[in-house]
């Protein structure tokens, strides 16, 4: 639960994830956003969780990260289950 009682989204998920890996791979977003083909500012986006990645953005941050876009999503699946 979020501090306002509020159930935690799909995106929060999902951006965390990609901030994760992110950061595990030593990117800064600018340059998982180059890597990705995105803007620098949309992967600061996607991290908070304010927008919700089209599918071909998500597979060109899976291929940036070095992971499959299924990978990905069955993280979030994961986290909405608990």
């Amino acid at each position: 639960m979020t501090p306002r009682g509020k159930s935690r989204t799909a995106e929060q998920f999902f951006g965390e994830e990609i901030g994760r890996l992110r950061r595990t791979r030593g990117f800064s977003q600018e340059e998982l956003g180059f890597q990705a083909g995105i803007h620098r500012t949309y992967v600061s986006q996607i991290e908070r969780g304010i927008k919700s990645p089209t599918l071909v953005v998500i597979l060109k941050l899976a291929q940036a990260l070095g992971r499959p876009a299924s990978q990905l999503i069955a993280e979030v699946e994961k986290q909405l289950k608990k």
